[in-house]
């Protein structure tokens, strides 16, 4: 699993500053999209949620640095147990996805890391799995460095190299290369594939070395939105 820059930074802030305190957050996640979702989120499990639906999910921030992440999975089929598959973001073939879930590309992720630098919540949407659902992911505070969203029409408009069943995959994932992936240097390859989703969406996290437009930051605590298909 390829981590975030900033979670790991953050990690290290943990350990040298223990006097940081932590707040839990909320995450009220709405299904606004056509079409059925299963909403999944680690820490959370995973709900299926029709059009206008909508999803609590508490997180209790018992750690500075707390992290996790909210997507939406498509064409799924589960049975009374809450086992089967989805098309898009399948996590182990849970319905209750766990907390180490696998995030079955392409999927759109929510992320986030509370109660980091400065008692600051950091958080993103990352496309470096690709993009299956169209994303919002906001809080309304004083204090925050703004909304992130992702509702274009990367879908229908995405390169044919990319392209997957349900959604459209970040180029990392289908060529796996030191350039693409950000693993042999710091300068990624700069090709229309690599371009493609910053171009976009400009505010995502579209490759690995992307933090600085794509992460934004909020007081620790709070009520934070996400919705599908904003």
């Amino acid at each position: 699993m390829r981590f975030l820059n900033f979670l790991l930074i953050s990690t290290v802030l943990t350990i040298t500053l223990l006097t940081t305190s932590t707040q839990a957050a909320t995450f009220e996640i709405q299904n606004n999209c056509a079409y059925t979702v299963w909403a999944a989120a680690t820490p959370g499990g995973g709900r299926r949620l029709t059009t206008g639906q909508t999803w609590t999910v508490n997180v209790a921030a018992t750690t500075a640095g707390q992290t996790g992440r909210i997507w939406a999975r498509t064409n799924c089929t589960f049975n009374s147990n809450g086992t089967g598959s989805c098309q898009t973001g399948d996590c182990g073939g849970l319905l209750r996805c766990a907390v180490d879930g696998v995030h079955a590309p392409p999927v759109t992720l929510a992320e986030y890391s509370l109660n980091g630098f400065n008692n600051q919540d950091f958080l993103d949407i990352s496309l470096l799995y690709g993009f299956n659902v169209p994303m919002e992911f906001s809080r309304p505070s004083i204090g925050c460095t703004g909304g992130i969203r992702c509702a274009a029409d990367i879908k229908g408009q995405c390169p044919p190299k990319l392209r997957a069943p349900g959604g459209c995959n970040n180029p990392c994932t289908v060529f796996n290369t030191g350039g693409y992936c950000c693993t042999s240097s710091l300068t990624c390859e700069r090709t229309y594939l690599a371009r493609f989703f910053k171009d976009m969406c400009p505010n995502a996290l579209s490759y690995p070395t992307d933090d600085q437009s794509s992460i934004y930051t909020c007081p620790a605590g709070g009520t934070y939105g996400v919705v599908f298909c904003p």
